[in-house]
């Protein structure tokens, strides 16, 4: 590779001259020499020594993207609509931002621990951190730290300082209006389908009860559908819930996510049950495919994208020095109403 020198020496110009062009700092260099320098780049094939530039201003350039899931969801997690749609928020922040993206996903917090506080990195993005985890993730690395989604108490969240920002969605709100819409529409039996009781899943939860009380709708522990969502267990879990929605008269279904409401639709009809007619279903993400199905998915919307792009930008603005006014952004959801909750109450005025 040859130096920056070099290109002096056969160009006969200083060093300083040649970098300065190669940093794109021309104020105070003519339009010849400019031009002069950049056709001898690109003759000789010049390729800027990233790792000596990023050494002499004691930084790697490196955003760590960390994902803690579960071994059973290791296998898949990239192709997951919600995880993809938000890396590649993430990804297009940072890259313009002139900094590179290193991936880390596992199951173990100690294997995490031990490789976060390894790592050359300026700074980490945190997904799927629950509160324990993620404070333990600051006590061995003191760099700023955006999370994403991480369900973290009022108490600790002083732990953290002031280099730290978590970006999530108003998780209750959303299950709430969800679930409240297909009561309102004439919905009496309502479930909810979720993989796990952790974090999001908690907060949706409350919410979907609040609004069971709110339309005065009793509550039951039979109410709480618990999906087996790994690739093997998916269908014959499925097939389950819907028997179990079929003997016990469940009339509405909110499901944790698109993919899950998707795959509960599909075996409905597998069932030779109808949707919406005899039983309304509504999911959270506002994935691509809720709307080109069909029936087109009822959904509570949130900007995925939109969320990986604001933890990018607030890790960016950290390492740019910025003190952030917030630590938390909670960001609100939308309802979408599409074709798979079924207005009883519009019916019957028909």
């Amino acid at each position: 590779m040859i130096t920056i020198k070099e290109i002096a020496r056969q160009l006969n110009m200083s060093p300083t001259t040649v970098s300065n062009v190669i940093h794109g700092k021309t104020k105070e260099v003519s339009p010849e020499t400019i031009k002069r320098v950049q056709d001898f780049l690109e003759e000789v094939e010049y390729v800027p020594n990233i790792n000596a530039r990023n050494l002499a201003q004691n930084t790697s350039k490196i955003v760590g993207v960390v994902l803690k899931v579960r071994q059973d969801r290791y296998s898949h997690i990239l192709t997951d609509p919600f995880v993809a749609e938000m890396l590649a928020g993430i990804e297009e922040v940072i890259r313009k931002a002139g900094y590179f993206m290193m991936t880390y996903i596992s199951d173990d917090i100690a294997e995490i621990l031990n490789y976060v506080s390894t790592w050359n990195v300026d700074g980490l993005i945190l997904f799927c951190m629950l509160d324990d985890d993620a404070i333990r993730v600051r006590k061995r690395y003191h760099k700023p730290i955006a999370c994403v989604d991480a369900y973290i108490s009022e108490e600790n969240e002083s732990a953290f300082g002031d280099q730290f920002i978590n970006i999530a969605l108003d998780d209750e709100i959303c299950a709430y209006d969800g679930t409240s819409y297909m009561a309102e529409a004439g919905c009496h039996r309502v479930a909810f389908l979720a993989d796990n009781m952790d974090g999001v899943n908690k907060a949706r939860f409350r919410g979907f009860k609040k609004a069971l009380d709110a339309h005065e709708i009793e509550y039951s522990d039979r109410d709480y559908f618990t999906l087996r969502s790994t690739k093997h267990e998916m269908k014959t879990s499925m097939t389950s819930l819907v028997k179990k929605a079929k003997k016990y008269g469940y009339d509405g279904v909110f499901c944790s996510s698109d993919l899950f409401a998707i795959h509960f639709i599909r075996e409905c009809f597998d069932q030779g049950l109808r949707v919406p007619e005899d039983i309304s279903v509504v999911g959270v993400d506002d994935y691509e495919i809720a709307e080109i199905y069909r029936p087109a998915l009822t959904t509570m919307h949130q900007d995925i994208s939109r969320k990986g792009r604001l933890a990018a930008e607030a890790l960016i603005r950290m390492l740019n020095g910025e003190k952030l006014e917030r630590r938390q952004i909670v960001l609100k959801p939308e309802l979408i109403v599409r074709e798979s909750v079924f207005d009883f109450k519009k019916q019957s005025a028909e």
